[in-house]
């Protein structure tokens, strides 16, 4: 009795002390029922009225989703080649075959209207093929990217992909072949077409999979791309669309039509979720190409490309620029003592008070090992050597233990170079200067960059 009255009571929306997650349970849960009702009564509601479409709009949204699914096709091998997506690969072959199987099947299907109207009773074959085909294709690459390794090969990968494609394509034909009669609609049951329960049970299984796989990462803290929310959107859009083909009691009808727009909307998401998700990741190849990956700062590159520009900046405006070089000291003593992985959290606090010490105009960049460099536009050596003071300061009065410092070297266009190699080398003679002259304060720094 007492299990009955917890369910009694959840449905009512009881609130049970210490349980967020079975509010929010019930939450889900109340959300869901509304959308279903919602969605079949705009089912019925199309089924009873005399909206429809035409076979023209039919042809367009076909070639149209045909369109997108190459486009797609060929976003997914640029992403396959980069990252050996395996996932990407295979429904990019499914998208492909699916477009292609619904456009040819359009062109018989529209022979057959010219026979005469008993052509709009029947489930197009084109349309059941390819819809499952579809659903299988979704359900091979989790089941592939779950229980197949990486095997950083592109061309054996492409063709295991290659393979699973005409797996799924050659089993998915030879089952509606050998069935014994093609799906035919029944106007006046429930369900007029039951046969797209089929790929749509098939699609609600993926969309479930998807929907762990996002769960799961989440637990991982390891957050989702776009490209991994645009699969379960997919998969839900197929779902309803499936749903909506069952009650259609003729093709170009409105719930025809609706699941044509569900199936042509899957596919737009699919290609946007693919392109944005593209598009972060050549961003973080970009950011990869010019930055440090342990402090985050300008890499050697980068460093070099700002001083070239600053360069032809300055011989534009005859303004000066400066270039501090900046070496941590007793790294060697910190990896000994402390070990690495306090020497390498020592080299991000220092790259963090970097940062936090320059001007927005100004890049720091780690110029290798334990060396750092910041380039300072519009700055001759006396502001230079005050920037160096104030890093100096903010590192001898940091609480985190050990406590770190720096030896710096300054030079400044024109009068130390006028190519960044110049520069550089005369920021590196200046900081060696201050490394072995121990009882040099910032104070002389300038006067030794000078002496230089």
């Amino acid at each position: 009795m007492g299990g009955w009255a917890t369910i009694a009571g959840f449905l009512r929306g009881d609130r049970i002390a210490g349980s967020p997650l079975i509010t929010r349970a019930r939450l889900l849960f109340a959300s869901g029922i509304a959308l279903l009702m919602v969605f079949l009564a705009c089912i019925f509601y199309l089924r009873q009225t005399s909206i429809a479409g035409s076979p023209h709009t039919y042809l367009y949204l076909e070639v149209g989703g045909t369109l997108i699914s190459f486009c797609y096709a060929a976003n997914a091998l640029v992403r396959f080649r980069g990252t050996h997506d395996r996932t990407a690969l295979i429904l990019a072959f499914g998208f492909v075959l699916s477009g292609i199987i619904e456009t040819v099947g359009y062109f018989g299907l529209n022979d057959a209207l010219a026979s005469g109207p008993a052509a709009l009773s029947g489930i197009p074959a084109g349309w059941m093929v390819s819809r499952t085909l579809l659903a299988v294709l979704l359900l091979a690459a989790i089941a592939v990217d779950r229980y197949m390794p990486t095997a950083r090969q592109p061309s054996k990968e492409t063709a295991a992909a290659l393979l699973v494609v005409a797996l799924a394509a050659y089993l998915t034909s030879a089952a509606f072949l050998a069935a014994p009669a093609s799906p035919v609609a029944h106007a006046r049951n429930l369900l007029s077409r039951p046969w797209d329960l089929l790929p749509a049970a098939l699609f609600l299984i993926a969309a479930i999979c998807f929907r762990q796989r996002l769960k799961h990462d989440k637990e991982r803290k390891s957050p989702a791309t776009l490209f991994d929310y645009s699969l379960f959107i997919v998969a839900s859009l197929n779902v309803v669309c499936h749903v909506a083909a069952a009650f259609s009691r003729q093709l170009f009808d409105g719930p025809f039509f609706l699941a044509e727009l569900s199936k042509t909307a899957s596919y737009i998401v699919m290609l946007s979720g693919a392109l944005l998700d593209q598009a972060r990741l050549f961003e973080q190849v970009r950011s990869m190409a010019v930055s440090d990956s342990l402090t985050g700062l300008a890499n050697y590159r980068r460093l070099i490309s700002v001083m070239e520009a600053e360069l032809d900046r300055s011989r534009r405006t005859q303004r000066p620029f400066s270039i501090v070089l900046l070496d941590m000291d007793g790294l060697k003593t910190i990896n000994d003592h402390y070990g690495h992985l306090t020497g390498s959290r020592a080299l991000v606090r220092i790259g963090k008070i970097l940062r936090n010490h320059s001007r927005a105009i100004d890049t720091a960049a780690r110029y290798g090992g334990d060396e750092f460099a910041l380039v300072l536009p519009e700055a001759p050596k006396d502001i230079a050597a005050r920037i160096v003071s104030r890093i100096r300061e903010r590192l001898s009065t940091e609480p985190e233990h050990p406590v770190l410092s720096v030896s710096a070297g300054v030079a400044a266009f024109p009068e130390d170079g006028d190519t960044p190699e110049k520069l550089l080398g005369a920021a590196d003679r200046a900081l060696y200067a201050m490394k072995h002259r121990r009882g040099s304060s910032v104070h002389n720094l300038t006067r030794i960059a000078a002496c230089l």
